[in-house]
Formats: C-alpha cells, sequence, structure tokens
C-alpha cells in the first residue's frame, strides 16, 4: 500500500492569506500546507479521502490519472469543495465517481451539488454516492473499516486499511472507536495546535492517544500555522512520531 499526504494543512491552508508569521512566511517547501487530504494506492485500486478547495491542484501535482473511490470524512467545506473536478475523471474513466460518506455527507453534497443529481445539464459531475453506516466495506479488493470519532459534536469518519489508520478533524475518540484503531502499525491523526481547541485535537493530546495505541509508526496532519515551524516541531517529537507534509509518501 503506497501513501500519498495531499495535504497537511487546516481549512485555511499555509500560508494563511495576510499573514506574515513565520511558518506562513517560511522557505521550508515543508511548512507550505494544502487543505488536508491522502491519496490510497493498494494493489492498483486508487482512493482518494477527502476532495476539498485545493482537490485539482493536488491530484495534478502528484499526477493521479486514475481514481476508484472518494472517501470523505465530513462534509465541512475544506473537505468537500473541490468535488466538481471529478469531471475530467468521469471524461477520462468513461463512468461515475463513486463517493462515500454518511448521512451527513450525502445530504450536503446533494445540496451543494444540486446540478451533479438532477443532471439537467450535459457535463455535470457523474457521482455513485454510498453511504457509510458503519459496517467494514471493499473498493475493489481494498477492505475499508470505518472509524467514527467527534469534531466537537459532529461524527466525522476517519478509516482504518489493514494495519494503516487514518484519522482526522477529531476531538475525542470513543472508546468503541479506540477498538478499532488498536493494533495499527501506522495511525495518521490530526493536530492542530498547541493550546487548546473546540473541535481539534491539540499538539498533546494527539500524542497521549498515540502512546495509548503504540504504533511503530505515526504521523501527525491538519496543522495549523499556529503549530510552529516544521523542523521546529519535529525536533521536539518522540521517536517514532513525524510531522507529515504535502507530498510525503509511504509504504506500509
Amino acid at each position: 500500500m503506497i501513501i500519498k499526504f495531499l495535504g497537511t494543512g487546516t481549512s485555511q491552508g499555509i500560508p494563511v492569506i495576510a499573514c506574515r508569521c513565520p511558518v506562513c512566511c517560511s522557505a521550508d517547501e515543508r511548512d507550505r500546507r494544502l487543505r488536508t487530504s491522502l491519496h490510497i494506492d493498494h494493489d492498483g485500486i486508487s482512493v482518494i479521502i477527502d476532495a476539498g478547495p485545493d482537490f485539482r491542484q493536488q491530484v495534478l501535482r502528484e499526477g493521479i490519472e486514475s481514481l476508484d473511490a472518494i472517501l470523505f470524512t465530513h462534509q465541512h467545506r475544506d473537505h468537500i469543495a473541490g468535488l466538481d473536478d471529478v469531471r475530467a475523471f468521469n471524461f477520462h474513466q468513461k463512468r461515475g465517481m463513486p463517493v462515500y460518506g454518511n448521512r451527513n455527507v450525502v445530504d450536503q453534497l446533494k445540496k451543494e451539488y444540486h446540478y451533479a443529481f438532477d443532471r439537467s445539464y450535459p457535463g455535470v459531475p457523474q457521482l455513485e454516492v454510498h453511504e457509510i453506516r458503519g459496517a467494514d466495506f471493499t473498493i475493489g479488493n481494498l477492505h475499508v473499516t470505518p472509524v467514527e470519532v467527534m469534531h466537537h459534536r459532529l461524527p466525522v469518519y476517519g478509516f482504518r486499511f489493514g494495519e494503516f489508520t487514518y484519522i482526522t478533524d477529531a476531538k475525542t475518540i470513543p472508546d468503541e472507536a479506540m477498538d478499532k484503531i488498536a493494533g495499527s502499525r501506522v495511525l495518521v491523526l490530526n493536530a492542530l495546535q498547541r493550546a487548546d481547541h473546540l473541535s481539534h485535537l491539540t499538539l498533546e493530546e494527539a500524542l497521549v492517544i498515540i502512546e495509548r495505541v503504540q504504533p511503530e509508526k505515526a504521523y501527525l496532519t491538519h496543522i495549523s500555522h499556529h503549530l510552529g515551524l516544521h523542523s521546529s516541531v519535529s525536533s521536539e517529537l518522540p521517536p517514532g512520531v513525524h510531522l507529515a507534509f504535502d507530498g510525503m509518501k509511504l509504504e506500509v
């Protein structure tokens, strides 16, 4: 399984418009972060988690020419705003794009992309919507285990693929979800900033969860400019824990 981080930033990305902080002005490419998204290539099956505003740019940058499905963690704009650009895949692959999400995601997609569902105009995105209801499912030969966590009061899905688990936009992880994460060899977890936040894990909270899970390796994503410079924060992390960055590639 080959994992690529398409984006590792927050809803604003980094640099933030009009911000002159050291992170936003950094010359280190690892401090430039598009909105959070992930690509998985498993035995020829190509899947992207979340299609935010930078979806087109991310796909072009990584040279992704085939896509079998899009999984959505939740319905916030920084995770769904790029979906219209699946039209290129529709044309290239000559089929609809399977998209997966919970009921909130399905309802929001039907609201924001209503034109894709009434199909009254040629050339609209062709979507095949699948509602996730908590049960495991497969995309080709890729087994997917949904892991429901809480983004403040909003249910959000993380996903486990064999020994790899990906969770973003979480603030609390219920015991049932922790049971599903247990035994993950590689864990990706959001870590917004150092100061407490209503709906996102802080760096300290993310490290506590990583300590409980005890993966061989852990990677932090959904990072804001408030967390600090990539080089500085990386030097503080315990062994086996890393800051992810845009374009980072893993083999699991």
